[in-house]
């Protein structure tokens, strides 16, 4: 329970900030993707479509361009294997609180367990042949610019060494000491993700060297990923921060002391936290409707999320692993689900009747997004019943 005489802050009011703070309303739509990304603390990209189709909801003139140019002309997005081990797209000036603060203990797992697994599943591996191994390819890269991991391993012949997972099992399986190798230099701050080898939604990309951050203590850096998390999805409560870090409760509640988090009553009895200041109702917002893509940080950026989306609604707009599908919202609520179909019609159903205002407003957002899109066609990389069900 809250505190006796803490504020109130009930649903209407999250689902207000909501819309304001993560550009959702059409008049606080923003002009550049940095500022998107900002606003949601980080952009999902474990699909790359989501980068795309999370910042677009967000700009005043979405463009893949416009994406673009902040991912691989100005390189003022990186993208980094952080929070809950997912990547997230952040701006370079966040960048070295979330490599402090979620990705470089993320390496430091990654490396102790390749190198268990190259001393279990392949020949000739020691932590000294890794990291010369490591410097082989920082050497490439620095020399060509960027590469494909398969061209690196043209020039590195160790990438293309594979490990035989599970020998004799159904589920046997060869991996790529390359891939692995790659994924770890990335979380190490070392390389980054380029512009892909066709379209914006391929998944084939070359590797790219990346200037190191400057060193933030740790401490610093959580405490400045919880402050950002709770200006953009605040109130939370602990166990939201919990989930959306994938930090331990300790280093949470570390985290939310050194920032000064509030206390406030949400609704059910339950205790939300908030950023110092931050108790006052904010003005209502307009109507606005949204639709967002699967694994939208709107829709994954909290734990319990029966204040914008009902509990009868989640098989339909959720795979079996809990990663979320495409969302129509409705001023601060998930009211449906869309798709797009292979002759490009973009194609959406409302769980409820939400109103003659509700259903004017998404369709204009369906013709925002296919204006766009164009000729792309996007299908989720996690797909879920309901983005099945309308895509067929």
């Amino acid at each position: 329970m809250a505190s006796d005489g803490a504020v109130r802050i009930g649903a209407g009011q999250r689902r207000a900030r909501l819309g304001r703070r993560q550009l959702l309303e059409p008049s606080v739509r923003a002009a550049r993707v940095e500022e998107t990304a900002d606003a949601v603390v980080g952009l999902h990209a474990s699909d790359p479509a989501t980068v795309y189709l999370s910042a677009c909801a967000r700009l005043r003139e979405p463009s893949a361009a416009e994406v673009e140019r902040a991912l691989y002309e100005d390189v003022s997005l990186v993208k980094l294997l952080s929070m809950r081990r997912t990547l997230f797209a952040v701006t370079e000036e966040f960048a070295p609180f979330v490599s402090a603060a979620a990705a470089r203990p993320i390496a430091v797992k990654e490396r102790a367990t390749l190198l268990k697994h190259l001393g279990e599943f392949a020949e000739g591996w020691s932590e000294a042949r890794l990291a010369e191994t490591e410097r082989a390819v920082l050497a490439v890269l620095a020399e060509r610019g960027e590469a494909t991991t398969s061209e690196l391993g043209a020039e590195v012949p160790a990438l293309r060494e594979t490990m035989l997972m599970a020998a004799g099992k159904p589920y046997e399986a060869k991996q790529s000491v390359g891939s692995r190798l790659l994924r770890l230099l990335a979380s190490d701050g070392h390389v980054r993700r380029s512009r892909p080898r066709g379209s914006w939604l391929s998944s084939s990309y070359p590797w790219a060297p990346v200037e190191q951050w400057p060193e933030v203590p740790v401490p610093e850096a959580k405490a400045e990923v919880v402050r950002r998390w709770l200006a953009r999805y605040g109130p939370g409560t602990v166990e939201d921060v919990k989930w959306w870090t994938g930090w331990t409760l300790g280093d949470v509640r570390r985290a939310l002391g050194a920032v000064g988090a509030v206390e406030v009553a949400l609704d059910g009895g339950a205790v939300g936290l908030v950023l110092p200041g931050d108790e006052a109702p904010v003005v209502e917002p307009e109507p606005w409707a949204a639709l967002l893509p699967g694994l939208d940080p709107a829709v994954m950026g909290w734990r319990g999320r029966d204040w914008y989306l009902r509990p009868e609604d989640v098989p339909a707009l959720f795979d079996r692993a809990g990663n979320a599908g495409p969302t129509v919202w409705w001023c601060g609520r998930v009211v449906g689900g869309w798709a797009q179909r292979a002759d490009g019609e973009v194609v959406w159903r409302l769980f409820e009747d939400v109103g003659a205002e509700a259903v004017a407003a998404v369709g204009v957002e369906v013709e925002r997004l296919r204006g766009w899109l164009g000729e792309v066609r996007v299908t989720p990389r996690f797909r879920t019943p309901l983005e099945r069900e309308l895509a067929a």
